[in-house]
């Protein structure tokens, strides 16, 4: 049996687990909770990240066991918003900038730039890199995300409010071809 606090509660998994099972298969195969995805396995690609104790961590990496030994806070995509469903800003950034194209990596992107906002809420373009190096997007949203991290850090300051992408309006890595039929519909 272990007990892990998740998002602000106490979870009891009943099962015999292996000691040594990541907290990743804990929160999506025992708790069901499958916002943090499987990218690596390896800890390299940020697909996993939640945070233990505000710390952005790579839950592949990281046995179930020691986190309920330690007594760990861990929060998760589903509970970074606030209360009754309430987004978190950067997942309001992100839906209102279109951020992600496929979405998969976008738990951990949004977990790992959670962090950084709470501790550096003026981030520089050196520092979002640095604090989002280990996370990798295979659709090559890059530009979006630090836009996004950007328009959140602003929005927290008191700042203008993220705009939308106007509809239909081309993406920044969208192809050439996309492009110019974007233009000729409208």
């Amino acid at each position: 049996m272990l007990r892990i606090n998740v998002n602000g509660k106490d979870r009891v998994i009943q099962e015999d687990l292996d000691p040594e099972i990541p907290l990743l298969w804990v929160l999506r195969d025992s708790l069901n909770m499958v916002g943090t995805k499987f990218g690596c396995g390896a800890g390299f690609c940020g697909a996993c990240t939640v945070h233990i104790n505000g710390q952005p961590t790579r839950s592949c990496q990281v046995p179930a066991a020691m986190v309920a030994q330690q007594n760990a806070k861990v929060t998760t995509i589903e509970g970074l918003g606030g209360e009754n469903g309430a987004l978190h800003p950067l997942q309001k950034v992100w839906i209102d900038m279109d951020v992600p194209q496929c979405g998969y990596c976008q738990a951990g992107q949004l977990m790992t730039a959670a962090a950084l906002l709470k501790n550096n809420g003026a981030p520089s373009d050196a520092d979002i890199d640095s604090a989002m190096a280990g996370n990798i997007c295979r659709c090559g949203t890059y530009n979006r995300i630090k836009a996004g991290i950007k328009a959140a850090a602003a929005m927290a300051q008191g700042g203008k409010p993220a705009g939308t992408r106007a509809q239909g309006a081309p993406k920044d890595n969208d192809t050439h071809a996309e492009k110019e039929a974007t233009h000729e519909r409208g």
